[in-house]
Order: structure tokens, then C-alpha cells, then sequence
């Protein structure tokens, strides 16, 4: 259904359940044979006969399957990329079947930590293995076949997504005809390892995780807390002087007290305090822990242009002027690899003072590129 502003409308949520019967289990990077499995996602548009216009958006840590499109007609906000799905969008559904799931270990309906262990019939909480960016895309790559698809037109995602991106380019070369890598890195540095840790610390730390088998409620501080922490390294210093300077909020001079007096201490209050109502603290632990694991060339002896030998795909990798959790560098690295193995990429390194989060900001710089890019890609298959 299209609503009246353009857009995709009422969607739907999917469930794809695997890994139920004997020899179906996810072999899982720690070495576990994990099951039953499901995954969560949606999807937009349509599959075209010959099944060649199928693109899958990968979300980051925090998101989600709800890429595009409300649930229902009082939702207060669309899906997280909405700007970027829909008819006449840059991954257009008049032209493309866009599926967006969400990952192995998630809290938006796919299995993760706290679904149930059918062979305990209690939560999983902490003994829910131990996950790996290339387990989630394994995941995925089940949920492709469930669908019937053979190869993906494109394969698009930023920060975590775009991980989730080079990983499958890497594992199933064959079945990935161009990757969109946005504001990602080819392995966690060891900085963003550390400020992984200090989250995960903030909530393991909180009385109320209880070793991770907390009710309803949960550590709700320390949760905050992480997020608080996470979203301070998706700005950039230029984006928070223009937008809060040291402006004081709600008061004409210090309070002298430990309240929040600025406006960046409120925004900050705010952000952690709306991400607690809507994500898992055990699933932020698995998730930061699958990125922090993340190395694409580990198998290769650092040598990431040998990591991709694998692949065919054609790429186009985007990174931000501002970005310095994975800043540009981090890109020209993977772009120069890919190079030496004589791949089809192209790069754009876009001017912006957004910092990490330009990703989901910069969507009218972003369509374009996109747009072009998937426009050529399905010349080359169109029948």
C-alpha cells in the first residue's frame, strides 16, 4: 500500500524460522550448531520474473527489519531508512524487491538472547552463544534461499550493515552482484574496541543485569549509559557546537549542581533514555561483541586485498569528511584493496559535518550515488 506522501505506507513483519530438525542447525563461528533460528524482516516492492531485482539492506548495530514504511497508521516515525526506501527513492520499489531482516542475536524478532531455549524453556540471557559478524550473514544467506533468490542485485549498509556487506561478498561471492558499503571498516580498530568495552561494562556493572537474568525491567541505567557513550562517537565536535554549543538548558546561569545544565547533557539524557524502552541490554552485549570480532583480513595475515579474493561483486564505498569512529582512511583501505584484486569499485567521500550518523543524515547526497549506481547494476542484468 502507498501512502499519500509517496511513501511505502502499512508494511508487514515477517518471521523465516530454520534450524528446527536435525541437520538444518546454524554452524555458528565459536563452533556451536545453534537452532531453531528465526528471522525477523521485511520486504518492499516486488520480485521480478527473473528474479534479478532483489537488494538487501543491512542494519546497524541499533536498528533494525523496519527499514521503510510504518506498521501502522499511528506509528509516530516511518522505518529508520525510510528516506531512502520507497517509489522514486534512491532503492526505488517501483523498480526493486528490497529486503531488509534483522540480525542473529537481535531483539526485534529475530533469535537472540532473550527468546526462549525450547530445550530449557527459559530465556537464553547469557547462555546464548557467542555471535559473529559472519554467523549473521550465514543467517541471512538461509533467509535468501527461503525467498527463492539466487543473487542479490545489491547487497547495502552502514556502519555495522556495511560489515554485514563485505562479509557476504567474501563468503558467497556468487551470490552478490554489487555491494554498497557505507561509513564502515574492514575490522573494528582497537579504539572502538574500547569504547565497545566501556559500554558493555556500564551495563554488566548496572545491580539491575543481575548476571544477565533481569525481568521486565532490566539495567536500565547502565543500558543508558552505553548508548549515551555509542551515540557520542556517531557526532562529530563541529555537529554538536552548531546544533548545542554551551547553551544552558532551561536556565539562565549554572545551577551549580550535577543535573543536566547544557543542552548536549539533556540531548544525551534523552537519547539513552529512549533507546532503554526499545533494545535489549544482553543483545547490546552480543552485538558489540560480533563487531568487535569483526576482521575481514584474519584469516589472510592482515592482508586484506588476499581477504578478498573471493569476491566478484562491484562495489561502491561511501565514507564522511567527519566520520572518526570509522573515518575515511578506514574506506581508502578497503578501496585499495579491492583495487589490487583488479575489482570494479567506486568511491565517494562525502563533505558533511554530521560525524558517523551522516549515514542516515546525508540521504540526498546518498540517493544519488545509490540511485546511479543500482541503475547501472540492473542495465547489466535487466532482461
Amino acid at each position: 500500500m502507498a501512502s499519500v506522501d509517496g511513501g511505502i505506507g502499512i508494511v508487514e513483519e515477517r518471521d523465516f524460522l530454520f534450524g528446527d530438525k536435525p541437520g538444518d542447525k546454524l554452524r555458528l563461528d565459536c563452533g556451536k550448531e545453534f537452532g531453531p533460528v528465526n528471522i525477523r524482516y521485511e520486504s518492499y516492492g516486488r520480485l521480478n520474473p527473473a528474479r534479478t531485482n532483489a537488494v538487501l539492506i543491512l542494519h546497524a548495530l541499533s536498528g533494525d527489519a523496519h527499514v521503510a514504511g510504518r506498521h501502522s497508521e499511528s506509528d509516530r516515525k516511518a522505518g529508520w531508512w525510510d528516506s531512502m526506501v520507497g517509489p522514486g527513492k534512491a532503492f526505488d520499489t517501483d523498480k526493486y524487491f528490497i529486503v531488509c531482516s534483522n540480525v542473529l542475536g537481535g531483539c526485534s524478532g529475530s533469535t537472540g538472547p532473550r527468546s526462549t531455549d525450547p530445550l530449557t524453556d527459559r530465556l537464553y540471557n547469557m547462555d546464548f552463544p557467542v555471535i559473529t559478524i559472519r554467523d549473521m550473514v550465514n543467517a541471512q544467506h538461509r533467509l535468501m534461499e527461503q525467498l527463492g533468490i539466487e543473487r542479490w542485485l545489491s547487497l547495502a549498509g552502514g556502519s555495522m550493515g556495511g560489515m554485514q556487506a563485505l562479509q557476504w561478498a567474501v563468503s558467497y561471492p556468487g551470490s552478490v552482484k554489487s555491494v554498497i558499503a557505507i561509513a564502515t571498516t574492514s575490522r573494528l580498530s582497537p579504539q572502538s574496541i574500547a569504547f565497545n568495552w566501556v559500554g558493555r561494562e556500564a551495563i554488566m556493572g548496572d545491580p539491575g543485569w543481575m548476571g544477565g537474568e533481569y525481568g521486565e525491567k532490566g539495567p536500565e541505567k547502565g543500558l543508558s549509559i552505553a548508548r549515551m557513550l555509542g551515540h557520542i562517537t556517531y557526532l562529530s565536535d563541529e555537529s554538536m557546537a552548531r546544533k548545542f554549543g554551551r547553551n544552558l538548558q532551561n536556565l539562565k546561569d549554572y545551577a551549580f549542581d550535577f543535573s543536566h545544565n547544557f543542552q548536549v547533557e539533556s540531548y544525551l539524557r534523552h537519547q539513552g533514555l529512549s533507546f532503554v524502552e526499545r533494545f535489549d541490554a544482553n543483545s547490546y552485549l552480543f552485538i558489540s561483541r560480533a563487531m568487535d570480532y569483526f576482521d575481514l583480513s584474519e584469516d589472510s595475515g592482515g592482508d586484506l586485498a588476499a581477504a578478498f579474493a573471493p569476491a566478484t561483486a562491484d562495489f561502491l564505498v561511501v565514507s564522511f569528511s567527519s566520520d572518526w569512529l570509522f573515518p575515511p582512511e578506514q574506506s581508502r583501505h578497503i578501496v585499495g584493496a579491492l583495487r589490487k584484486r583488479g575489482l570494479d569499485v567506486s568511491y565517494c567521500n562525502i563533505n558533511s559535518i554530521y560525524g558517523h550518523d551522516a549515514f542516515l543524515l546525508e540521504t540526498g547526497t546518498i540517493g544519488k550515488l545509490v540511485s546511479d549506481f543500482l541503475r547501472n547494476q540492473f542495465a547489466e542484468v535487466e532482461p
